[in-house]
């Protein structure tokens, strides 16, 4: 039987027996050669080693828009002078007068030539690559063998975060083996740490999924090593987390009852209630109060909202109780919406609003363990993530039954399908800055679609041509030619309707992300089954690395699955 229907373990027991070699650490620097030089005040420096090397991630970013950032500028500045010596904190005072580019140049031409080598050269690098994955990108687990997800530990760096996080810049510190924690089981071979060095300790916890963890320095998390997403117990964590949200559909309905009734509640502390779980469930909002320890950006959920994050608009756009919406959510992406609201909900956030100052609490009598113990009476392993798991799933599927014809070409399906994923990524806010590529490629499209219709013009003259002549000669020639000339101009017209497809495609998707909706929150399942029913290839919609993650779908999934 497939692996994720094997026994299950007694509850909280994740494993008997787990192996592996520990992590893989970066590669320690390498200096400089003599000739690259840093420049300060337009004078060369010969730089100390750490100073050097922190240096040279300013330098490989120069051409990111992150180095135009004053908040990363600043943060660098400020980290990087830390690591200095005395001599050089007294020479190096302001970033304006530091000059990387014969660095920054210097690391440009290396990964040009890296990808200017010939194939028995790059050949040569993935064999090394294979080796290393091969050693320490796999562990026993239960008997299995199994795939590691990133058993390399993350290499120093300057930290980048997402929107406008006001860490950026800051100084990722090289991860040494006495910060790591291993977790194996007692009768494994325990990994040996690199010479000269030791672990910050072994365990043998068999409660949790991780082989790996340390802290990182810019916002005190934890970060682990873990299996991959094709792994067993990957595959039954996936599994079971869109059954919860299948569950929810046979009490959603009671749910929303209950919080719409909630709405005219005497008790003020239901009201607030009644409405966060209204925009949890209609704006997949994230519950909020979900920071990492001692990240302080100022990021918010939607029990953490403040009275500045929303305007009240009895009538905008034509549409009437609207709620416009302005505050950064998770990794300090935007959040911006204005949504029209039942009469009610309009109502009460003016009542939750009244006599309160911009930087007061919306729902001052409501927190995240509230909400979330509430959420667990409504129905066992709910959370507001569930709600976004099935309200993203359910969008899918009603989406891809109002948008797919069956009978489109698979190009014309997939954007059908693009066009349903991409109704999820809005739902849900999954954004991205639109991609420093995008014109230059977008160029290139148009070059090949103008070409293309330059072809289907020749081959319709062509197909003329051959039509003129057969009806001159009426001979058997002539009129092979006519077939040959007419399959030539439909083939071209499939590729020039497949190109404009993809433009259409390019230009909507630019400034959304589809991949976190369809990795994290769109039950497979539906997918497999929508390939399966309209003779869509499933590599059309997954890569090869996404099929072994969603291998136990794949496994049980048929054309009439149903969310």
């Amino acid at each position: 039987c497939p692996r994720w229907e094997e026994e299950k373990k007694e509850d909280g027991v994740k494993w008997t027996q787990l192996e592996h070699r520990g992590p893989y650490f970066a590669p320690l620097y390498e200096p400089l050669p003599d000739d690259v030089q840093f420049y300060y005040d337009g004078k060369p420096l010969k730089l100390s080693l750490a100073t050097e090397e922190i240096a040279t991630f300013y330098a490989k970013m120069l051409d990111h828009e992150y180095t135009t950032k004053e908040i990363f500028q600043n943060n660098f500045f400020n980290d990087w002078r830390k690591e200095m010596t005395s001599q050089e904190q007294e020479i190096i005072k302001d970033l304006d007068k530091c000059d990387f580019r014969e660095i920054h140049k210097y690391f440009v031409d290396k990964s040009e030539a890296r990808k200017a080598l010939p194939k028995e050269e790059k050949q040569k690098l993935k064999e090394e690559a294979d080796k290393i994955q091969e050693e320490y990108g796999y562990c026993i687990l239960d008997g299995h063998r199994e795939k590691i997800g990133n058993y390399k530990t993350e290499p120093p760096g300057l930290f980048r975060g997402r929107g406008n996080h006001p860490k950026m810049g800051m100084l990722k510190k090289r991860i040494m083996p006495e910060d790591v924690i291993i977790n194996c089981s007692k009768d494994s071979k325990i990994p040996e740490p690199p010479e000269g060095h030791k672990w910050k300790e072994v365990r043998f916890d068999n409660t949790v999924t991780w082989l790996a963890s340390w802290t990182e320095n810019i916002q005190n998390a934890l970060k682990y090593i873990m299996l991959n997403p094709s792994s067993k117990l990957k595959g039954e964590k996936d599994w079971h987390k869109y059954e919860v949200a299948r569950r929810l559909k046979d009490v959603v309905h009671k749910i929303r009852a209950g919080y719409q009734a909630d709405w005219k509640s005497k008790d003020m502390r239901k009201r607030q209630r009644a409405v966060a779980l209204y925009f949890i469930d209609k704006l997949a909002l994230r519950a909020g109060n979900e920071k990492e320890e001692g990240e302080t950006a100022d990021t918010v959920g939607c029990c953490s909202l403040r009275v500045e994050h929303i305007k009240l608009h009895p009538e905008l756009d034509g549409q009437q109780h609207v709620v416009e919406f302005d505050f950064l959510g998770k990794d300090s992406i935007r959040y911006y919406n204005k949504v029209s609201v039942k009469k009610m909900v309009f109502k009460n956030l003016m009542l939750f609003m009244k006599n309160k100052n911009p930087g007061d609490d919306l729902f001052d009598m409501l927190s995240t363990f509230v909400l979330n113990k509430h959420l667990q009476h409504l129905m066992d392993g709910l959370t507001a993530k569930v709600f976004r798991t099935y309200n993203a799933s359910i969008t899918l599927q009603e989406q891809l039954k109002a948008l797919t014809n069956p009978e489109d070409t698979v190009a014309g399906k997939l954007l059908s399908y693009n066009r349903a994923n991409r109704a999820v990524a809005i739902l849900c806010n999954h954004q991205r800055a639109t991609p420093k590529t995008f014109e230059k490629s977008m160029q290139i499209l148009q070059a090949k679609i103008e070409a293309k219709k330059q072809q289907v013009e020749e081959a319709q003259q062509e197909l003329k041509k051959a039509e003129e002549e057969f009806e001159d000669t009426n001979d058997e020639k002539a009129k092979a030619n006519v077939e040959k000339k007419k399959k030539l101009l439909t083939k071209l017209e499939d590729q020039l309707a497949k190109l404009n497809v993809q433009a259409t495609d390019k230009e909507e998707n630019k400034q959304i992300a589809l991949g976190t909706s369809k990795l994290n929150y769109l039950d497979p399942r539906i997918s497999i089954a929508w390939c399966k029913k309209f003779g869509v290839p499933i590599e059309k919609i997954y890569n090869k690395t996404q099929r072994e993650k969603f291998a136990w779908a794949l496994d049980m999934t048929d054309e009439d699955f149903e969310f």
